[in-house]
């Protein structure tokens, strides 16, 4: 059972969550042969303050 964990910077819609998980669910049941109730996915919204490139804040 593949667990896909997703860290991406909040504001996404639902529904840009919803085809991400559609998306990616089509991929492993394809690439790999798995069920896709087999597939878990976990979705990381991540505030800009939170995250750092380089030293500096991603809100900054």
């Amino acid at each position: 059972m593949p667990v896909v964990t997703v860290d991406m910077w909040d504001g996404r819609t639902v529904e840009q969550k919803k085809q991400l998980a559609e998306g990616i669910t089509a991929l492993m049941t394809t690439k790999l042969g798995v069920p896709p109730e087999a597939v878990i996915i976990i979705i990381n919204d991540i505030p800009k303050h939170n995250w750092a490139i380089a030293g500096k804040l991603a809100s900054e």
